[in-house]
């Protein structure tokens, strides 16, 4: 069969679609309905009902029929504000983290110029530029590494999760990476990593260093004060955790230089008035979500203690809203099906294989969401050994 031919029976999709892109799997999110969530890492807690008016009372002068703020000027100085930006550093908005990581990756893509390469580290065959991260790790970083054409380094935990700094570095040193991802606290491990060790990377990482503090609310230390003293560090972090998840709102500081080479590949308006709006209130209430924080870490530490009291179970420090705990050999399965039937979706994280295998992890609900993920969990611990 000529070329010609064999290209007229494919499909539009395989003939012109990255082969790399038609390999992946979408993005999957379970349907909840019915059920208690606790597989997304979401703020259980609803808004007060007075703050509810207060809120749609301001959405009210809202110019939909108008493009939105493209700078989203007024919400910048409110995160600024909030969250103790350095005035010397640049913010950029984004639709959720995801996109920014999605911009950060776009404008470091392609191939490595030969300023840019330490020598004999990288051969010139091999000159796609690299993003080094840490595995298990966010799922988000190796995918967008794939979108964009980079090449993609993990570099395992240690068994227990905590970080390898030596293999890091040695990483770093081969690879000359473009980009260092360093979620801090971690996902889906939940730990946080010592300050000193991320001090270090940042300081021998000839590129950008991201530190992904989607999880700061949890943690209760940032790397936030260090952008006055590291040009190529980046903070990234997200609104979704305090209670904003439906807004899709992520915001990164970084040097001005940086910020402004970004946003020159941002799509325009990618902030809607809404979001702007809504986020931009929620921050002027940011005490009620403190609140909140606050009562999620305090649960997470009571379920930490009632996850430890079972002794087929492996309990994983966490810093973070969730927990990661592992199961005997070969059970994961069984007790995750156990608890969907009895109604609590939680995250399965075995079927990823590698580090995480038997491994399933909660995120801290409510009080009673809790309680019920406890009884369920019980019972679906007896019924596996029964099945056994």
């Amino acid at each position: 069969m000529s070329a010609d031919a064999n290209d007229q029976c494919m499909s539009v999709a395989q003939q012109w679609i990255r082969p790399e892109i038609r390999e992946l799997s979408a993005y999957h999110v379970p349907d909840a309905s019915g059920l208690i969530k606790l597989d997304a890492m979401e703020n259980p807690y609803s808004w007060p009902e007075q703050l509810v008016d207060q809120w749609l009372e301001s959405l009210r002068g809202a110019a939909i029929n108008r493009y939105p703020d493209p700078d989203a000027r007024q919400l910048v100085d409110d995160l600024r504000d909030v969250y103790a930006i350095p005035q010397q550093a640049g913010i950029l908005l984004g639709n959720g983290s995801d996109e920014l990581i999605q911009l950060i990756t776009m404008a470091v893509s392609g191939s490595m110029s030969s300023g840019s390469m330490s020598s004999g580290s990288i051969s010139e065959s091999n000159a796609t530029r690299t993003i080094v991260t840490l595995e298990p790790g966010f799922s988000m970083y190796r995918m967008i590494a794939t979108f964009t054409g980079m090449d993609y380094v993990g570099v395992p935990l240690r068994n227990d999760f905590t970080l390898d700094l030596e293999s890091l570095l040695a990483a770093i040193e081969t690879h000359q990476p473009a980009v260092v991802f360093i979620a801090y606290p971690n996902n889906p491990t939940g730990n946080l990593f010592d300050l000193e060790d991320v001090r270090q990377v940042i300081e021998v990482s000839p590129g950008m260093v991201v530190v992904d503090e989607a999880y700061f609310a949890f943690a209760g230390t940032t790397v936030m004060p260090l952008l006055d003293q590291y040009e190529n560090l980046l903070v990234l972090r997200t609104l979704s955790k305090m209670g904003l998840a439906g807004l899709r709102l992520g915001f990164l500081a970084a040097s001005s230089e940086c910020i402004e080479e970004f946003n020159k590949i941002r799509l325009p308006y990618n902030i809607n008035i809404l979001t702007q709006i809504s986020a931009s209130f929620a921050l002027q209430h940011h005490d009620i979500f403190e609140q909140q924080t606050a009562c999620l870490r305090k649960d997470r530490e009571s379920l930490l203690s009632a996850l430890s009291t079972h002794a087929s179970l492996t309990v994983y420090p966490s810093q973070a809203n969730f927990i990661l705990f592992r199961t005997a050999q070969g059970q994961a399965e069984q007790i995750f099906d156990h608890l969907l039937e009895q109604g609590v979706l939680i995250k399965n994280l075995h079927k990823s294989g590698g580090a995480l295998l038997d491994c399933l992890r909660v995120t801290v609900g409510t009080a009673e969401e809790n309680d019920a993920f406890l009884q369920a969990l019980n019972s679906a611990l007896i019924d596996v050994v029964e099945t056994r």
